[in-house]
């Protein structure tokens, strides 16, 4: 391939060098004869001069002049500023221009209205440069520059170039006149040394000055002189578009008879790359560029392998060696490296295709499971999830699950979106969610409006519940608007309790949570409890008693015992009893429990404290509480710590526990003293058993336990800890 793409491109450089070596070699000026024409002091314009208003053939259009009728000048447009035409000499080539300021401004103190420098020219230093610009400088002209300081300039004449002040009592130009402006004439080269600027001063303009320079001498030059030299202008040539008629491109020439205006042409020169001869035959040609072509392809290539640009730093100038230098760095490296990427893309996309198809599957055995269970939430785009939540806005929390934003539908009710961003790769978490709670109809448990998949965004629409989660009115120590009743608490509680039982024995599959804990329980306007967040719930046929479940999951301080131990039991709706019992135990004391794995667990942890004043009969009374809710109160630590035995078959079932709640506290016995650990001894110390507390507040000394979530990790070993 790269053998044929060479060849083709010889043959392209084989043709093109001909084509140029054709029209060098027959290259003639047919140019149209047209009557000279004249502008003010300006006679006899020819070509390659020309007026706007002459015929469009005739003369060169860059060096179009321009009539001022208001002064009687001729201006050209030179650098994007137009120069007074002071004389044209058609022998030598040569015109000579002036700053519009000179002469426009003649009854003021001038100041030239362009800048310009002998660097704006561009310097020939070889015949390829004859025929690329308009004007050129045969000789380096002088430079007059302006500075304006901002004190006056000590005059000192062995400090460098002559400071000539300026007056501005009459000038026409923007300075104010209260300026301190100064003409410096530079009689040596062009650019200024910083040594040789005044302190405080600074470049405004300055403008060039070549002709009869040297009648000013080199002693005390006034501004009148400095004047006068701008005022007769500078010379510039365009022998370069002369050398390029007479003699062709590329070929360099000089005036032999200035009163003739006779060229000489120097020898014709052919540049190959690195290779400059006066052999410039046809045959010579053809194998000199296309050798180039082939020499600046083959650089082009090794500065691409190499990664090295050395042989690019030094730009050889010739069209065609940069072309080929051009194709063997850029073009033939892409060429080849295309021919591979696109199998790589092809790879690639396969893989990307098989991905998606994998991803996709998942999506469809999603959607495969809701109709073949006949759950109907709605399925969203991520686009309407997004304009349902104003652009997600306002933000209702955060968890390890990912955030939760308001959202509003359609009807105007409000919504809460649960938008996911941490999940399991095959979705389990997400069918767990959208699966479980897409069947259950109960008022005490979090309705599901529908769920959105779309790549790797995966969000769950609920119903919105204006009061939030249980734990910010059991836990806050902030200032809240509404403070709970000991009433309302119990009445939380038994609607708790009544949608756990819902999901154990009201659908026809048993439904167990594994993470009851306050967080997960909402509060609707009426503070009406829901259970929320199936993440980690299993469904088990009802007549299953033990789930086969290999790996521990919930949050420490809510996990029951069987998770950590199999000797006592195995895995059942009862783990969602201890669960409810340990939050139970929160709500009625409104404090967390305390760690149960903490040293001397016996004195801290507040169930066994609870469970202690039972045995000793002694009243548990509340702080600012009546003795209805005491009664209440007594009755819901009893439930709870029936809920939390050690032995899942010492737990009550929820339907159990409903009745319990709903019942008279006097018919519930003190059940045995609940333990964490199996084969449990508890040593009571001394201070605590003669201790004459028997009341407690909710600023007990007790707090201290945070809670962690545990899933995906063995039962035997350590819990895995996930913030929620």
């Amino acid at each position: 391939m790269v053998k044929k793409t060479s060849n083709s491109f010889c043959k392209l450089s084989l043709f093109i060098s001909i084509i140029l070596l054709f029209q060098l070699t027959h290259s003639t000026n047919h140019r149209q004869p047209c009557p000279p024409s004249s502008c003010g002091k300006i006679h006899n314009i020819t070509y390659p001069f020309r007026l706007k208003t002459d015929p469009t053939h005739c003369g060169d259009p860059r060096y179009e002049l321009e009539c001022n009728n208001n002064n009687n000048s001729t201006l050209l447009s030179l650098f994007s500023a137009k120069y007074h035409v002071q004389h044209i000499d058609y022998n030598t080539y040569k015109i000579i221009l002036t700053d519009p300021g000179a002469v426009e401004d003649a009854t003021c103190s001038f100041i030239p209205r362009y800048f310009l420098s002998y660097t704006s020219f561009k310097t020939i230093v070889g015949p390829d440069d004859f025929g690329s610009e308009p004007f050129t400088l045969l000789t380096i002209p002088y430079r007059v520059a302006y500075f304006n300081c901002t004190n006056p300039v000590t005059i000192n004449d062995d400090s460098g170039p002559k400071y000539v002040q300026v007056d501005m009592s009459n000038n026409c130009t923007e300075y104010g006149r209260n300026e301190h402006v100064y003409a410096v004439l530079e009689t040596t080269l062009f650019d200024y040394h910083v040594r040789d600027i005044k302190v405080g001063c600074g470049l405004k303009v300055a403008t060039l000055a070549g002709t009869r320079l040297s009648e000013i001498g080199n002693g005390n030059v006034s501004y009148e002189e400095i004047r006068r030299v701008v005022g007769e202008g500078f010379e510039v040539s365009w022998l370069s578009i002369v050398c390029e008629d007479e003699c062709g491109k590329g070929v360099d020439c000089e005036v032999v008879d200035e009163k003739s205006g006779q060229v000489k042409c120097d020898k014709r020169y052919c540049h190959y790359a690195y290779h400059t001869t006066d052999k410039c035959g046809i045959s010579q040609q053809i194998i000199g560029y296309t050798a180039a072509y082939l020499k600046g392809i083959i650089i082009g290539i090794y500065s691409r392998i190499s990664f090295s640009t050395r042989l690019l730093d030094n730009p050889v100038g010739l069209h065609y060696f940069d072309a080929g230098t051009y194709i063997g760095r850029n073009i033939l490296p892409s060429f080849v490296a295309i021919r591979y990427l696109f199998g790589v893309a092809l790879f690639t996309l396969l893989l990307i295709y098989k991905w998606r198809r994998r991803h996709l599957s998942m999506y469809e055995n999603i959607e495969s499971f809701l109709l073949d269970n006949n759950l109907n939430p709605i399925r969203y785009e991520y686009k309407e999830i997004k304009k349902m939540s104003g652009g997600f806005k306002v933000k209702l929390g955060q968890g390890g699950f990912g955030s939760v934003y308001k959202g509003k539908l359609r009807s105007g009710v409000d919504v809460a979106i649960k938008m996911l961003s941490k999940f399991n790769p095959n979705g389990q978490d997400f069918i767990n969610e959208v699966a479980t709670i897409g069947r259950i109809h109960h008022v005490n448990v979090v309705r599901l409006i529908g769920y959105c998949v779309e790549g790797k965004k995966r969000a769950l629409v609920y119903e919105f519940m204006p009061n939030g989660s249980l734990d910010k009115y059991i836990f806050s120590k902030e200032e809240i608007s509404v403070h709970l009743s000991h009433a309302k608490i119990y009445e939380i509680s038994l609607g708790i309790a009544q949608g756990i039982a819902y999901l154990h024995q009201g659908c026809d599959m048993q439904i167990l949570h594994f993470d009851i804990k306050p967080h997960n329980i909402l509060l609707d306007e009426n503070f009406t409890p829901k259970v929320s967040d199936f993440g980690l719930a299993r469904l088990y046929p009802l007549d299953r008693s033990i789930a086969p479940l290999t790996a521990a999951r919930g949050t420490l301080g809510y996990m029951a015992p069987e998770l950590f131990y199999k000797n006592i039991g195995g895995l059942s709706y009862k783990v969602d009893v201890y669960s409810f019992g340990m939050l139970l135990m929160e709500m009625t004391s409104k404090r967390k429990n305390s760690n149960p794995h903490a040293e001397h667990s016996s004195q801290t942890y507040f169930p066994f404290w609870i469970h202690d004043r039972f045995l000793e009969e002694e009243d548990i009374k509340i702080e600012n509480a009546s003795d209805e809710d005491n009664v209440v109160v007594k009755k819901m630590f009893l439930v709870a710590l029936w809920c939390i035995q050690l032995k899942p078959s010492d737990r009550p079932s929820m339907s159990k526990v409903v009745e319990m709640l709903e019942g008279k506290t006097e018919s519930l016995e003190i059940p045995p003293r609940p333990s964490y650990y199996p084969q449990e001894t508890f040593q009571r110390d001394d201070d605590d058993d003669n201790s004459d507390q028997t009341s407690w507040s909710g600023s007990s000394s007790f707090d201290g336990h945070h809670d962690h979530t545990i899933t995906n990790c063995p039962v035997e070993n350590s819990a895995r800890e996930i913030e929620i």
